[in-house]
This record gives C-alpha cells, structure tokens and sequence, in this order.
C-alpha cells in the first residue's frame, strides 16, 4: 500500500485516487506534508497503463515523493 514519505502511515484509495489525478500533490491526510507522485508512477501513467486491471492494481504500485518531480 501507499505510505507517506514523511509520517509513514498508510493512505486509503480514494486518498492514492486523488493524488494520482492531482496536478499539484496532495496533503497527507495524517500529517499534512504534500505528497507527489514519485517519478517511476508518473512514467507508468504517461505510458497509458489505465485499464480496469491497471486501475484495481493501483493502490499497491504507486509511490510517492515529498518533492514534485517531472519526468521529462
């Protein structure tokens, strides 16, 4: 499951569903701290992976990063 960089806890779906269509990051919902999609996730949705298999599977591949980070 998806963890927050900074505190550790672990985030609920709609919470790894938000910050995957966040242009920006997310807020941790524990401590605050923005968290982005580290730059292996953002490569693995720029490559067009959204499918229902992709979609149920997502909680458990995407990891995030406490800085943004482009891929390009």
């Amino acid at each position: 499951m998806v963890r927050c960089t900074n505190c550790g806890s672990k985030w609920k779906t709609k919470d790894v569903l938000a910050v995957s269509i966040a242009n920006h990051g997310k807020a941790c919902p524990n401590c605050g701290k923005k968290q982005y999609l580290s730059k292996d996730t953002q490569h693995y949705l720029s490559l067009g992976y959204i499918s229902l298999f992709f979609l149920l599977i997502m909680p458990f591949v995407i990891k995030l990063s406490e800085r943004e980070e482009h891929i390009w």
